[in-house]
């Protein structure tokens, strides 16, 4: 399958020279129990330039919500353990505190979460609950956080947006929510906006336009943007780099039009081909076989194995690292070695 990766004309990347707004090395995520560890994430690492947007895609439970929220700092302290090095801009996240983190959040990093119903207080109009991240970051006082409200509002494109600065979540559509959420997520205007599946939820109809929304504002304001999804098509309509993840690490990273029109990894050309398109009816989808691995079980080799079709002696040695296939675009496969 060959995906247009210009749908919503977006712009090229930005120069990979300087200093990135992003960078994450060897990042490993386990959450601890008393019956056992989950190794969520094993050793990531990327980077990201001002003004770029990045698609993280993959499986559920291959870590990229557990990323995200690690770059947050949003895990719960006492059953999880982190390692490795995070920075945004000039914070080094894993070195600051929580109470540190909370001016942090909303001001240089935002997310928007995957369902807004969940992520919005239901007893808290929406213009309130804009106004009070407003006024908590920029000081200022309540008046001039509804006015903020209103304009992100109206910026986001919410129909008669002084009537639903009134409204409670439960009154909107869920495409209103999701751009209520938005406006939360951009009221302090952020330097990185991080978007764990915002459209999951929402029809097609409405995806389309909230992915729309997304790149306008994303080049309107200069945003870099790190998008989680395991939707292909909406990775080829917005991103300018991919990761694709796979039982906790990126197994291939690129451009978005390398890697989704000459996939390397076994893996990524397995979901592409097990894609429907407008053009296959009749034909047969080819799926992965098998299930992703058990994460409370580590892992000998590559975790692909059990689901390959390239299996070779140097697959179960040890884990594939990252290496180059073209400039720029690196997968971690030993058949690449």
């Amino acid at each position: 399958m060959v995906y247009d990766t210009h749908a919503l004309a977006a712009p090229p990347s930005p120069a990979s020279t300087g200093t990135p707004l992003v960078e994450v090395r060897d990042l490993s995520v386990e959450f601890v129990s008393r019956e056992s560890t989950t190794r969520a994430v094993n050793g990531v690492s990327f980077s990201l330039a001002p003004g770029e947007v990045l698609c993280i895609i993959g499986e559920s439970g291959s870590g990229k919500s557990v990323t995200m929220r690690a770059l947050m700092k949003l895990h719960p302290a006492k059953h999880t353990r982190i390692s490795g090095y995070m920075r945004v801009a000039d914070h080094e996240v894993s070195a600051h505190s929580e109470r540190e983190m909370r001016d942090i959040r909303g001001s240089h990093i935002s997310m928007i979460f995957q369902e807004p119903m969940t992520s919005l207080d239901p007893v808290y109009r929406i213009g309130d609950q804009i106004a009070e991240t407003v006024v908590h970051h920029k000081k200022c006082s309540r008046a001039d956080g509804y006015a903020r409200a209103l304009e992100l509002l109206k910026l986001v494109g919410v129909p008669s947006p002084e009537r639903r600065l009134k409204a409670y979540p439960h009154e909107l559509s869920g495409g209103l929510r999701q751009r209520a959420m938005i406006a939360v997520a951009l009221s302090c205007s952020p330097t990185l906006l991080l978007a764990d599946e915002p459209t999951t939820a929402l029809d097609a109809t409405v995806q389309i336009q909230v992915l729309v929304l997304l790149r306008r504002l994303q080049q309107e304001l200069g945003m870099a943007v790190i998008f989680v999804t395991h939707d292909l098509s909406v990775a080829a309509q917005i991103a300018d780099k991919v990761a694709v993840m796979y039982a906790g690490r990126i197994v291939e990273y690129g451009s978005v039009a390398d890697v989704l029109q000459h996939p390397a990894h076994p893996y990524t050309q397995g979901m592409l081909a097990s894609t429907v398109s407008g053009h296959m009816r009749g034909q047969i989808i080819e799926a992965i076989p098998g299930s992703p691995p058990d994460m409370r079980v580590r892992i000998e080799g590559c975790s692909f194995v059990p689901r390959c079709k390239s299996v070779k002696p140097a697959c179960r040695r040890g884990t594939p690292a990252l290496v180059d296939v073209l400039q720029g675009h690196q997968a971690a496969c030993a058949n690449f070695v």
